[in-house]
């Protein structure tokens, strides 16, 4: 038996912010970011409609990129003073996916962080409040999802926390927020999306009922996504629809090891972060020929090609990406990301962790070719210098 679980509502296409109007509830807790939902008059715009449904509003603001483990108990400490029926967080995936861990921790206040780490592990939600995600990023989808990303800053490491129980009760997808974002972070969070879509699609736990979902945002994304980074704006709200239908695929087939690579090197080195969409984009080519190793992997990369109006090769599909990553000026190794800001003494000395962390990601058990952690550091040092993979 599978499970194929989305948001209670969905409201998508110009003006859908409104629909705040119609929620019920006595207190709303909104959960923000950096400054430019205030900037651009969003936030305005949620607690004003907030308040037209009758509810009182309260803010937790300034969450950081890559949110904390810390910020997420702050927030959740907040809440259980201000005892919110509804939980509504407006912003890119870091704001949504922190509400969604605090959230867990405002109605049990006893668990542990240890305890949400494992995948669905969750205790039941809703027996304080409801939960509602507005995105201005076209990538993540975790408006749709039962994913949050996590930082654990003193250790160095992402968490991935899953289950059905985060998956958000509304999900407000208005084009007019991912009007605001930047070249680069459209670039980023596109190919998030693409990169959700594609492991979705080839995933251990793909059905009938992911596949159109998956397929179909593939296609969105690889005819919008670089007309959208070069300003498109109707592109950019036909991307806004993609990340998320890319987001109802993988939320229900989950992922694969370009995520758990992503995931488990995006905190490892004191010379930065590597942003997530970024890392999975240059990820993405060096695994699905590792994958394709796969035989019915390598159909279903043949079919994603196919569909693309390419020929029918995983070798099509890798160049495809190969172009895409081109036109947004996304860099084809970690070695040259940032200008170089990763070092390679640094990346050398963490292999054999970060290759073993990755293994035991959660994403990796969906994906369709086992690996080794002496597999996942020759897979990251191809990854690190650009070397063809052929293993």
């Amino acid at each position: 038996m599978a499970r194929f679980t989305l948001p209670r509502d969905l409201y998508h296409g110009e003006n859908a912010l409104e629909a705040l109007k119609t929620l019920e509830g006595k207190r709303a807790v909104v959960v923000v970011g950096g400054g430019s939902m205030k900037r651009f008059g969003f936030l305005d715009k949620v607690c004003d409609y907030l308040k037209e449904a009758g509810m009182e509003v309260a803010l937790f603001e300034g969450v950081e990129p890559d949110p904390s483990v810390d910020t997420v108990m702050k927030g959740a400490a907040m809440m259980r003073e201000f005892e919110p029926d509804w939980i509504v967080s407006i912003g890119g995936g870091s704001p949504i996916d922190a509400a969604k861990a605090m959230w867990a921790f405002y109605e049990y206040p006893d668990t542990t962080f240890e305890q949400l780490c494992i995948p669905f592990n969750f205790p039941k939600l809703r027996t304080k409040a409801k939960f509602c995600a507005i995105p201005s990023t076209s990538g993540t989808a975790t408006e749709v999802t039962a994913f949050s990303v996590i930082t654990d800053y003193k250790k160095g490491v992402k968490y991935p926390l899953a289950d059905f129980n985060i998956t958000p009760d509304v999900a407000i997808v208005d084009p007019a927020l991912a009007e605001t974002m930047p070249k680069k972070l459209t670039a980023h969070t596109g190919m998030d999306a693409m990169t959700h879509a594609i492991e979705a699609y080839v995933s251990t736990l793909h059905c009938d009922y992911t596949d159109p979902l998956a397929l179909h945002a593939i296609k969105m994304i690889s005819r919008d996504l670089v007309a959208s980074y070069n300003g498109d704006m109707k592109a950019r709200a036909s991307m806004h629809n993609a990340q998320c239908l890319a987001g109802m695929a993988f939320s229900n087939a989950l992922l694969g090891i370009v995520h758990s690579m992503a995931h488990k090197t995006g905190a490892a080195y004191s010379g930065g972060h590597i942003v997530h969409g970024c890392a999975n984009a240059m990820y993405l080519p060096k695994v699905i020929k590792y994958n394709s190793k796969n035989p019915e992997a390598d159909k279903r990369y043949g079919e994603i090609a196919a569909f693309l109006g390419l020929e029918p090769t995983t070798d099509a599909l890798i160049a495809h990406i190969k172009e895409m990553n081109k036109q947004l000026d996304i860099p084809t190794c970690i070695r040259d990301y940032e200008g170089g800001i990763i070092d390679e003494k640094e990346f050398l000395e963490k292999l054999p962790q970060v290759a073993e962390l990755a293994v035991g990601d959660a994403c990796t058990g969906s994906n369709p070719r086992s690996i080794t952690p002496a597999e996942m550091e020759k897979l990251l040092k191809c990854c690190f210098y650009d070397e063809e993979v052929n293993f």
